[in-house]
């Protein structure tokens, strides 16, 4: 019922921008949060940054702090996160996830706090 496609990944140089967005369908957009993740090959799902619904609560991982920006537009039904001065080390599949429940303790840096996912874009920094 419920849909996320992400989009805007690419090659990229390092120290180059992307802009990655992620559309919500098929129920009005009042998650109460909203969240980015990124996996490398062999490596686990790392959290990057969260946004509840209000855009009152926003939290990143330190490894992303001062060159991303998690945002959202509850008109449009979407969530973006602008990532600036990127480095070969954020290469990944990039991620969004939602949660419509407000009803437990805020985790939003735990994949199992959220209950939807997008198909992941992928984002390449070259060095």
């Amino acid at each position: 019922q419920v849909q996320l496609v992400e989009s805007g990944g690419g090659l990229v140089q390092a120290g180059g921008s992307l802009r990655l967005s992620c559309v919500v369908s098929g129920r009005t957009f009042s998650s109460y949060a909203m969240g980015w993740f990124r996996q490398a090959p062999g490596k686990e799902r790392e959290f990057v940054a969260a946004i509840n619904w209000s855009g009152g609560t926003i939290d990143y991982a330190d490894s992303v702090k001062g060159r991303f920006t998690i945002s959202r537009d509850n008109a449009k039904n979407t969530v973006f996160l602008q990532m600036n001065s990127l480095k070969p080390e954020d290469t990944a599949v990039y991620y969004c996830a939602a949660r419509f429940s407000g009803g437990s303790t805020y985790a939003a840096h735990f994949p199992a706090y959220f209950s939807y996912w997008g198909q992941g874009t992928q984002v390449t920094v070259s060095s």
